[in-house]
């Protein structure tokens, strides 16, 4: 079972404390969606959609679904849609991103996927995808990796090593639910070219990387979109978010009780020390820049299908 549908697992917090897509990232697949010549902007679908952060942002569609397989994620959408200006144009409707069978075949303008499409099974996903888009329809799904302190590269091995290290009593990194979590690592590289699954189905397949200088191997990489100004409080309400923290904890409860913190606290101690000693203000209350390398994979349904 995922983490985050774990009736533990505190929906809210994720909700608030994670960074907001900008709104450059919308723009870019609305004009990807927009270059088509018979697009149209009925319906959006948000697969994998959370706490309802990116469905919230469809606003050019004139009907906005979520689509969620928890259920503690639904109803924290639910409530947060209630506080904008859009209740009747969304829904949230609780299914696996790969049964759309609420969905009539060509029903739909754009689907999106926001730090989600890593838990797909895209062997499914493209098929079903390929049928519930209408001609000229659109998809756009993207996640973001490793979190890296915008002004301190020299911080970039403690992130790595306290994340993704192999050491299970010192590292979260065995406890990351697999294969997701190294999909999400690799820039989303291991989800299959629609043209593997259903070919000729889709056209313009791209792969677009928002990861600056910190994947320099990625082709073409473009500069990072994806940033946060965060008090040190905040950063560390952001670590407690990680769902291989809360593994961690459920494998070592004893870990919350450290006089020196848990693992996370101590974590984020070493990160402060660091900044600290090149000069940085690191009380609870100052902030850091912190962004996000980021892909993006875009494709579309050809004229002539539906």
């Amino acid at each position: 079972m995922a983490t985050f549908g774990k009736a533990t697992y505190n929906a809210a917090k994720y909700a608030s404390i994670r960074p907001t897509y900008p709104k450059q990232l919308y723009d870019f697949i609305f004009q990807y969606h927009a270059r088509s010549p018979n697009a149209r902007w009925g319906a959006a679908v948000d697969l994998g959609c959370g706490t309802g952060q990116a469905t919230t942002e469809l606003t050019p569609f004139q009907r906005i679904i979520g689509v969620d397989p928890s259920n503690k994620m639904i109803e924290q959408a639910k409530q947060n849609v209630q506080a904008t200006t859009l209740p009747n144009q969304v829904e949230y409707i609780q299914s696996s991103a790969e049964d759309l069978h609420f969905l009539k075949d060509g029903e739909v303008d754009l689907i999106i996927s926001a730090q989600a499409a890593h838990w797909f099974d895209w062997t499914r996903l493209w098929p079903e995808t390929s049928r519930v888009l209408r001609r000229d329809g659109s998809i756009a799904v993207w996640g973001y990796s490793e979190f890296r302190l915008s002004r301190y590269s020299s911080a970039t091995p403690l992130i790595s090593n306290y994340s993704q290290g192999s050491n299970s009593e010192t590292s979260l990194g065995p406890y990351w639910e697999q294969p997701g979590r190294n999909t999400v690592d690799n820039h989303f590289l291991d989800i299959p070219d629609p043209s593997s699954i259903v070919p000729g189905k889709f056209k313009d397949f791209e792969r677009i990387f928002f990861v600056g200088d910190h994947h320099p191997t990625l082709p073409s990489p473009r500069p990072v979109v994806l940033r946060k100004n965060m008090t040190w409080n905040d950063l560390l309400e952001y670590l407690r978010t990680f769902s291989s923290l809360h593994t961690f904890h459920e494998r070592y409860p004893e870990d919350l009780k450290n006089p020196d913190g848990d693992i996370a606290v101590r974590f984020w101690g070493s990160l402060k020390e660091l900044v600290s000693k090149q000069g940085g203000n690191v009380r609870d209350t100052d902030q850091v820049e912190v962004e996000w390398p980021l892909a993006l994979i875009l494709a579309r349904i050809p004229k002539g299908l539906e």
